[in-house]
């Protein structure tokens, strides 16, 4: 079969919840400040009646990070797929609507008893972000439900670090396996420093034996490594065919083809950085689809990203798809 779709992915379905907090807020939840915290059904009641006494402001998105990654994708042209779950309710619904009108390609069932998963995401003023994440029907995915011929007709098979912990573990191992056998790269984010900490060494060698691009950000290069970016750039690259990783304001360094690129910044004015990683990748992927060097797809990755963090949560369609392609010819 030929490689009629650029990215497939796996990822959680979740809707984000975006809340402005102050510093103190994070403490009175026991959060850790820039980490994800996966929490039960009853911690997320808490979490969500505690937010409705203080009446804190919440802004509604669809996400989870390979959904962001697939929505850069298919705006910047590329043909992308999104397998995963939400319930069968309203936010579930409305999750499948807003992903098709971002011209991703959905293969999402609904679970019959399972609420859609949400991320309620805690933005200090600092902008950064800490997650609590009850994943619900994001959960329950199926063998079944992974298409085979999805995978088989894409050129990279899209991955995020939180599934390969808990449920979800064995339909990520199942689709490297598919991805492997049918000359689909694997393009993976570690996308939380939590996630490696627990599985370090099992993650290891899962990188090792399937991952072709590995995306982490300063942290979590740190995490897998015990190295600081630049040694752990070269250290991932024994690992990957290509490691990405983004050191926020200072940019981006790529390991790939035997060779080391810095990749600079583009001027932003941060607002939040929810989804900012998952757009990096967005671009990077879109280029690599497209046959471009390494430096221009961390270029255009790099460019994307610094149009998301200018505004609250991650929006692209006010954005010029072919404008952002123009500025890194």
């Amino acid at each position: 079969m030929s490689k009629t779709n650029d990215v497939v992915g796996l990822g959680n379905a979740l809707m984000d919840f975006l809340i402005e907090v102050g510093e103190d807020t994070l403490l009175e939840f026991s959060l850790k400040k820039g980490e994800m915290h996966l929490v039960e059904e009853e911690k997320a009641k808490q979490i969500l009646n505690k937010i409705e006494q203080e009446k804190l402001q919440i802004e509604f998105v669809p996400g989870g990070s390979a959904a962001n990654t697939l929505k850069g994708v298919a705006f910047l042209g590329g043909k992308a797929i999104l397998c995963g779950k939400v319930g069968k309710d309203k936010q579930g619904l409305n999750y499948v609507q807003q992903m098709e009108e971002h011209g991703v390609n959905t293969r999402i069932n609904k679970h019959e008893h399972k609420l859609t998963g949400h991320a309620v995401t805690f933005i200090t003023p600092d902008a950064q972000r800490t997650f609590s994440v009850h994943l619900g029907a994001a959960l329950h995915l199926g063998k079944e439900e992974v298409l085979e011929e999805d995978i088989i007709a894409s050129k990279i098979l899209h991955l995020e670090g939180y599934q390969l912990e808990g449920d979800t573990k064995e339909i990520v191992l199942q689709a490297m396996e598919i991805a492997c056998k049918n000359n689909t790269l694997i393009s993976l984010d570690l996308a939380d420093p939590g996630v490696i900490r627990r599985n370090k060494k099992w993650l290891h060698r899962i990188v090792r034996d399937y991952v072709d691009i590995l995306f982490v950000n300063e942290k979590e290069a740190k995490e897998f490594t015990d190295l600081e970016e630049e040694k752990a750039a070269l250290g991932l690259s024994k690992f990957v065919k290509i490691a990405v990783v983004k050191i926020g304001e200072r940019g981006s360094i790529i390991c790939g083809d035997e060779q080391m690129h810095y990749i600079a910044p583009f001027p932003a004015t941060v607002i939040d950085t929810t989804g900012a990683g998952d757009t990096y990748a967005a671009g990077f992927l879109y280029g690599y689809c497209c046959g471009w060097s390494l430096e221009k797809c961390g270029k255009l990755g790099s460019l994307f990203a610094s149009k998301v963090v200018e505004q609250k949560g991650m929006r692209i369609k006010h954005l010029d798809a072919e404008e952002l392609k123009e500025r890194v010819e």
